[in-house]
């Protein structure tokens, strides 16, 4: 199968809705990420990146997250509302630099309100977004974290993603450190085993779903 750009559409699950994210969505994300905490472990370029000012952080997201060029979406609380009201905007998340004839994708830009971590948020997210990868052809998603990110990386490996190796010095932080990169994916053949491990997080969480 070819792989082809998946088109952004929201994905519908449990408890959470991944949907398109526009600059609209940014003051309500700021809400949800705006903190140090979330730039704490390396996010956007770790600590230095960190803007407690709207407008500012506002100017930075426009600039950092990949508008048009990928696949940016606005991870929401899934809404059991029948007149079409949306769910609390809790994070964002890309799927992005898209390699079509090598059947490569990244997932990444990934960043949730810390009131989420440790949930099912991250677990459905996954789960919809890598669904949509491999069910448009991929073969192999990337997804990395900052390699002092202790908290980035056990939540990438409890996905069941493969760890590939640390790439040194691959850019430099907002406060002019160097970052070294540690690189996860998961591969077409893996993806079936992956998401049956997914499934069963999430049927086994507490979060409260849409009734």
């Amino acid at each position: 199968m070819t792989a082809v750009r998946p088109p952004l559409a929201t994905l519908s699950g449990r408890v959470v809705e991944v949907g398109p994210l526009t600059h609209d969505d940014l003051p309500e994300l700021f809400r949800a990420i705006g903190r140090p905490e979330v730039f704490a472990g390396g996010w956007g370029g770790g600590p230095g990146a960190y803007r407690d000012d709207y407008e500012q952080w506002a100017e930075f997201m426009r600039r950092y997250l990949l508008w048009g060029a990928a696949n940016v979406y606005g991870v929401r609380r899934a809404s059991a509302s029948s007149d079409g009201a949306r769910g609390e905007l809790v994070g964002t998340t890309t799927l992005g630099e898209f390699q079509l004839a090598n059947e490569s994708a990244h997932l990444g830009w990934t960043a949730y309100a810390p009131e989420t971590w440790g949930t099912a948020v991250n677990v459905e997210t996954k789960l919809l977004v890598l669904g949509q990868a491999f069910d448009h052809g991929f073969g192999r998603v990337q997804i990395q974290a900052d390699a002092a990110n202790g908290r980035s990386r056990a939540a990438i490996e409890k996905l069941g993603a493969t760890f590939e190796g640390v790439l040194r010095r691959t850019q430099p932080r907002a406060d002019g450190s160097w970052r070294d990169t540690a690189v996860y994916s998961v591969l077409a053949d893996e993806w079936p085993g992956i998401r049956e491990g997914l499934t069963i997080r999430l049927e086994n969480s507490q979060e409260p779903s849409r009734s």
